[in-house]
């Protein structure tokens, strides 16, 4: 087995909805693929298997706990086989919507900036489009 050089990332976001709005939107297939544009699938339980965007983003589901926190293991499609990072979604009722802390740990350094940058590309504009 190769080591794979890691990097761990931690974003922020202010969503003008409620904490079970985002919650759905992120966990329900139907809701996630309206606002990414995407197919989606998501098996909503611990140890269900998910696939977003036309399957190049995939996992498992590690813990749900209903509008308040979501926890994925993740990879990309490009990844080397057999390496997920862990993927948490904190969300908070904050005065006029919701704060969204993500954190995500295990990324492959080499991909890290492309990372970083989808989550606010493919994630959290689309997210705070869909739902304000």
């Amino acid at each position: 087995m190769h080591s794979v050089a890691v990097k761990n990332l931690r974003q922020s976001v202010t969503i003008r909805s409620s904490p079970h709005h985002v919650y759905t939107t992120l966990v329900d297939a139907k809701e996630h693929a309206k606002f990414s544009g995407a197919a989606a699938r998501l098996v909503a339980k611990p140890g269900g298997r998910f696939s977003h965007y036309d399957g190049s983003l995939e996992g498992f589901v590690v813990h749900l706990e209903k509008d308040r926190r979501i926890v994925l293991a993740w990879r990309s499609s490009g990844w080397p086989a057999g390496h997920y990072s862990i993927a948490q979604f904190v969300l908070t009722k904050v005065a006029g919507g919701t704060r969204l802390e993500f954190s995500q740990f295990g990324i492959p350094a080499s991909d890290f900036a492309s990372i970083s940058d989808g989550w606010r590309q493919y994630y959290w504009a689309p997210l705070k489009e869909y739902l304000e």
